[in-house]
């Protein structure tokens, strides 16, 4: 179901709801034209409580999945948010370092976000992306190994830089092993399938129309010739 996402939103939105439910409704007419409500209504009872007992199931499985796919979204959201902050702090941290030092880390650092914001994370939601595949954050850790720490006046400084890039990477590899978190084909195998099942046992069930009944002022009548 991954081409779904890759899809405009509103042409999503017209094959998961409009086709769908045309479906669901040429089922039902089929099985009304085979089947009249007056033969479905002898098998409520039965029918009723197979229908609660798949529905609750289905219903767990689904929730099962929907919770699974919001923690893997929250989790790669909380990683992006903490790249972007160790991005930002390396930045201004690398101003003590020596020139051409300090300029050359703050523009690879600037490619970097650069990288991630317009190319990277598109191809993260198209499930395209791999640990290896940012040439802006290779140039980066290769200006930082090397420089020659001697030429930084103030070692702790050095040492605390070194630590936020051990940080961005670590949260880009997070943010990456959380975005790659998707629902595997057996799952949406099973949702499909049941959601199929789910729809076509509804068929099964046989009510009068709503129409059909007196509406209004007749009301009344109806009940007293119901009575007499």
């Amino acid at each position: 179901m991954q081409f779904l996402l890759n899809w405009p939103d509103w042409l999503s939105f017209l094959v998961v709801s409009a086709v769908t439910t045309s479906i669901a409704l040429a089922g039902l007419c089929f099985v009304r034209k085979k089947y009249p409500a007056e033969v479905l209504k002898e098998n409520h009872e039965v029918a009723a409580i197979i229908f609660n007992a798949f529905g609750l199931f289905y219903g767990v499985i689904m929730a099962f999945v929907v919770f699974v796919t919001w923690s893997g979204y929250d989790d790669a959201t909380k990683n992006l948010q903490l790249e972007a902050s160790e991005a930002d702090d390396l930045f201004h941290i690398t101003k003590a370092f020596p020139d051409p030092a300090d300029a050359m880390i703050r523009q690879g650092l600037m490619d970097y976000t650069a990288s991630v914001y317009k190319d990277e994370l598109k191809r993260m939601s198209e499930g395209d992306i791999s640990l290896h595949s940012n040439r802006a954050m290779v140039r980066l850790l290769t200006m930082f190994y090397q420089m020659d720490e001697k030429s930084v006046p103030n070692r702790e400084v050095y040492a605390e830089s070194l630590q936020r890039l051990n940080n961005l990477a670590q949260h880009r590899r997070l943010r990456i092993f959380a975005g790659n978190n998707t629902v595997p084909p057996v799952i949406w195998l099973v949702l499909l399938v049941g959601g199929v099942i789910t729809v076509s046992y509804t068929y099964f069930f046989g009510m009068k129309n709503i129409y059909h009944y007196p509406h209004g002022n007749d009301y009344v009548d109806f009940v007293f010739d119901l009575h007499s």
